[in-house]
């Protein structure tokens, strides 16, 4: 075989092993950590062994679970993969949803997003793009509700530094 034709091969050969490769599909680069009926192993965004967790899920910078008590009583669990900073508070069903309020900022679970929310304000909403578990079965509140009081002046943020984050919670993204 020619010079040329060995060249054309080796080419053909590459080519071919590239698009194999793309077939079969490379990992996913932010795949999300293990999970168990829990929530996310390793990782804030998960109910303590006495609770079971009623919903859990991702969204691109943050991991959150929703869990139930032996008592009958929800609580938020959040972390922002970008620092670690966690944030566990009560929260309560509503609307097909879970609602959490901390320091005048309302954070909304559902199976399709994220919200945050400073009084009439929303901060983020951003989609799910992972989630497990049931919502509760309630009605949306009437849209002729009167509006929340305006939100308390922000609270200055700590200068304390955050624990390290879990190991399901390192290198996260933006």
């Amino acid at each position: 075989m020619s010079t040329r034709g060995l060249g054309a091969l080796r080419m053909a050969v590459a080519a071919a092993a590239g698009w194999t490769l793309l077939a079969i599909g490379v990992p996913q680069v932010m795949a999300a950590p293990a999970t168990d009926g829990q929530g996310y192993i390793d990782s804030t965004a998960r109910c303590a062994s006495a609770d079971t967790a009623v919903a859990f899920g991702s969204t691109d910078g943050s991991r959150v679970a929703i869990c139930k008590s032996s008592s009958g009583k929800y609580e938020y669990r959040g972390v922002r993969l970008r620092d670690g900073a966690k944030l566990i508070i009560p929260a309560t069903a509503s609307g097909g949803g879970f609602v959490a309020e901390n320091d005048g900022i309302t954070y909304t679970v559902t199976a399709s997003s994220l919200v945050v929310r400073t009084g009439n304000q929303l901060v983020s909403e951003k989609p799910m793009v992972d989630f497990h578990g049931d919502l509760p079965k309630t009605s949306p509140a009437p849209s002729s509700a009167p509006a929340p009081a305006p939100a308390p002046a922000p609270t200055p943020t700590p200068t304390t530094p955050l624990p390290p984050p879990l190991p399901a919670e390192e290198g996260g993204g933006g």
